[in-house]
């Protein structure tokens, strides 16, 4: 039987079904492929992959990227093996929180990711969704002109300066993402290695706007001033999607193309979703040369 493919009632997303992911066929690996390559966010409930399963229907995007030394996939949760929940102080917590703004994954890693898959397992009553923005789209709104100027723009991303915007100061060392000290440099604009469409490449680890060569910077205030308006023009109807979880789901987005945040909850709740992520390609994933 054929994936049932149903776009969302946006510029991005799909919810697919009549499809068993644990056991997916290469005729149905084609059609999701060329899906995830259309729709960019691609929504599957009722699967309830073991890890094993989870891990195998990510590698059929490209490469793992371990967040954790050895492993494939990891808990993004507030509850700990014995039960207990994380105080909101907690390294982990401040780290979920800081997910509640619009990001791409591993953008502050010298490679970014290409995509990510994240399931459900346990969710709380209300709160916790998660949202997805279309990159492309917003590109597309913007005027001529400004499209112009932005494709001649980098800044660099990095993660200490991300969650240092919510006042959580990190060691270097700390866990996956403060274990480096290059911060990167990306382009504003970025054009998919596949489809070959341009799109924004923001986000709250973005700082720093300049010039491609370095040659030239923004002050930290314009700087500023432009990321944070890219993000809020983007991520309007009808660029954007929200899913609510029930444990079973899986998602799969491409990290080139679109912006993704958790929503807020009640942190009194568990919420217990493990994420795998994938590799960039090197011809495209890629920082920026250092400059002088």
């Amino acid at each position: 039987m054929a994936p049932d493919i149903r776009p969302c009632d946006a510029t991005l997303g799909a919810v697919v079904s009549e499809i068993a992911l644990g056991e997916l066929t290469e005729p149905q690996w084609q059609v999701v492929e060329a899906a995830f390559h259309e729709f960019a966010v691609l929504i599957f409930p009722n699967q309830h992959l073991t890890d094993a399963q989870q891990i195998e229907f990510g590698a059929h995007f490209g490469r793992i990227e371990q967040l954790v030394a050895d492993r494939n996939i990891v808990p993004i949760s507030n509850r700990r093996e014995d039960g207990s929940l994380l105080a909101d102080e907690a390294h982990g917590m401040q780290v979920m929180m800081g997910n509640e703004g619009w990001h791409t994954d591993s953008s502050y890693m010298p490679l970014a990711a290409k995509a990510s898959v994240l399931s459900a397992h346990v969710v709380p009553e209300s709160g916790g969704e998660t949202e997805w923005a279309d990159m492309r789209a917003a590109f597309d709104a913007l005027d001529a002109s400004t499209q112009q100027q932005l494709q001649g723009l980098a800044a660099y991303h990095s993660l200490y300066y991300s969650q240092g915007q919510i006042g959580h100061v990190v060691k270097p060392g700390a866990g996956y993402g403060f274990h480096t000290q290059h911060t990167p440099r990306r382009p504003l604009v970025k054009r998919h290695p596949v489809t070959n469409c341009p799109s924004l490449y923001v986000g709250r680890h973005a700082y720093g706007v300049g010039s491609k060569d370095g040659s030239e910077m923004l002050d930290e205030i314009a700087s500023a001033q432009l990321l944070d308006d890219l993000v809020s023009f983007a991520c309007q109807p009808p660029r954007i999607i929200q899913h609510t979880w029930t444990p079973g789901d899986i998602v799969v987005w491409d990290n080139r193309c679109v912006l993704h945040r958790a929503r807020p909850y009640d942190h009194r709740e568990a919420r217990v979703m493990k994420h795998t992520r994938i590799a960039g390609e090197p011809d495209s994933e890629t920082c920026l040369p250092k400059t002088a």
